[in-house]
């Protein structure tokens, strides 16, 4: 029953959010997104916390403009989803847009599978939506919703256009299969681990139990790793996909030294495109929960 519930619930919200104009839409969800952030209080703390963390620099004050950001990024977000199957390459061409195509271009060209590292930063969902609208389907890893018949519905919109999803509990084995397909897979590299799927590196100068998959991987059939972050360019109003340059994985006798490496590689380009835009990135999620063996946790 309460599956049935939720699940109704949703289609209820997608479809109203869906059918109202763009605007009015956006005006409604940053409304209760806003009441959202002052309601939780456990999730404000934890964003607060988070940035007390990474962003040390910054006052109290911006602390909480960056907070209340991330919010109204998060109703952009439900906004776009929830009008995502309409969508079509023609009718997104004025307000979505690539950079760096040709980074990813020259990473497919070599035949050796591509994984993409991306978080929750900006739009991640129409991040891989628009990718396969340009005609370039890809495979998703996404952890399944508790709740199958809802975990279907958010799928089946996400593939739409020829994407896949890759579900973390059993996606070793397929992501191997797509990168010796040469494929294309992306991967969020941005929330906490636990070992030994992840291991410890530098992340906003603190120690981060990131996932070390993608090096893994990467190191073990040569597959191509870059960067790609779609984000909301206030400047331009529009979304940009962008795509930075392959990362420089090196490869020693030292097996598990070359994973640490290319994991901080992540995490670093990751830091970088969040530093760009605090804003975006969903700082209410315990990204440093995971601490090293007799070190106190910091939440």
């Amino acid at each position: 029953m309460r599956d049935r519930i939720e699940y109704w619930l949703v289609r209820t919200v997608a479809g109203a959010l869906g059918g109202m104009p763009r605007s009015l839409a956006r005006l409604l969800a940053e409304f209760i997104a806003i009441a959202f952030y002052w309601a939780h209080g456990r999730l404000r703390r934890v964003g607060m916390r988070n940035l007390e963390l990474g962003l040390p620099e910054t006052s109290l004050v911006e602390r909480s403009r960056i907070l209340r950001g991330v919010y109204r990024n998060l109703a952009r977000q439900l906004v776009e989803f929830c009008r995502m199957t309409r969508y079509t390459r023609e009718n997104t061409r004025n307000w979505i847009g690539a950079e760096g195509l040709e980074h990813y271009l020259a990473a497919k060209a070599k035949g050796k599978g591509v994984l993409v590292v991306t978080g929750h930063l900006g739009a991640w969902e129409l991040s891989s939506f628009y990718h396969s609208l340009m005609g370039y389907p890809m495979g998703m890893v996404i952890r399944r919703l508790d709740n199958r018949r809802l975990d279907e519905f958010v799928n089946g919109i996400r593939c739409l256009h020829g994407n896949r999803v890759l579900h973390k509990d059993d996606f070793a084995r397929d992501l191997l299969r797509a990168m010796r397909d040469g494929d294309t897979v992306g991967i969020l590299m941005d929330t906490n681990m636990t070992p030994p799927q992840g291991v410890f590196v530098d992340f906003f100068g603190h120690a981060a139990c990131t996932a070390s998959g993608v090096a893994r991987v990467a190191l073990k059939t040569g597959a191509a790793v870059l960067p790609g972050f779609m984000v909301w360019e206030q400047a331009e109003r529009r979304y940009v996909l962008h795509f930075g340059p392959e990362l420089d994985f090196t490869r020693s006798e030292d097996h598990e030294a070359d994973i640490l490496a290319a994991t901080q590689q992540c995490a670093a380009a990751t830091e970088s495109w969040i530093r760009r835009y605090p804003d975006q990135w969903l700082w209410i999620h315990r990204r440093w929960k995971t601490r090293p063996a007799g070190e106190a946790g910091v939440y």
